[in-house]
């Protein structure tokens, strides 16, 4: 079990993005999430959104950096992966944070 987070490389609002995910459960990716001050806001389905100036400290909390490649492997492979076609299905709607 383990808290990854990929190298920042998506841009949006004028910064870079990283995606936080767990390769075990969702309760331990919002605990982990709530514990270091991630908004809720910054759930999507299967992971959070942060922004590139929060990768080191979240890092620092014990997040495994690893490659965007592996993070998508390992996310898969837990079976929490939220594909393209069920966001637009809404199909895993259950996975929203409540």
């Amino acid at each position: 079990m383990a808290i990854l987070i990929d190298t920042p490389m998506w841009p949006n609002h004028g910064t870079l993005w990283s995606h936080l995910v767990s390769d075990a459960s969702l309760d331990e990716l919002h605990g982990f999430a709530r514990t270091n001050g991630v908004p809720e806001r910054a759930f999507d389905l299967d992971h959070y959104d942060v922004p590139a100036e929060r990768h080191a400290e979240l890092v620092r909390a014990g997040a495994l950096r690893v490659s965007n490649r592996e993070l998508v492997v390992r996310l898969r492979a837990s079976g929490l992966r939220v594909t393209q076609a069920e966001r637009r299905s809404g199909a895993r709607s259950h996975h929203r944070r409540r």
